[in-house]
């Protein structure tokens, strides 16, 4: 992780709990400041705007799901960079993903570094437009 971006945080929402335990491992083991959360409205209920970070999202969890987290966040002008996991992943969820602003859409299982490297990239965009904003 970049020393610029030391208090960056990495949001993590999956409904599974092995999943979000291996990958928060994996991110805080890695530098990063990981806080995981089982459900879109448990993110919902917790997030902060003002810290800078990134938002990786299950695409299938119940009640709502990763692209409905998507739409709600659109709809509160919360302007976060979103990478996508998916198990079962389809093209016409990726594109509506993309097309919606996420800035990627991983299939798991995925590469750990190039996981990785998608992560800093999006912290880099989050702390990129909060600058240009102020």
């Amino acid at each position: 992780m970049d020393i610029n971006m030391t208090n960056a945080l990495v949001y993590l929402v999956d409904d599974e709990l092995a999943v979000r335990d291996a990958l928060t491992l994996l991110l805080k083991t890695s530098g990063f400041a990981v806080i995981s959360y089982d459900s879109a409205e448990a993110f919902l209920n917790n997030y902060v705007a003002d810290q800078p970070g990134c938002l990786i999202l299950d695409v299938t969890m119940p009640v709502m799901g990763g692209l409905e987290l998507q739409e709600e966040l659109v709809k509160r002008n919360i302007n976060i960079p979103i990478i996508f996991i998916s198990g079962n992943a389809d093209i016409l969820n990726s594109v509506k993903a993309i097309k919606a602003g996420a800035v990627d859409f991983l299939e798991k299982p995925f590469d750990n570094q190039m996981f990785l490297q998608r992560i800093n990239d999006a912290l880099k965009k989050d702390m990129l437009a909060r600058k240009q904003r102020t």
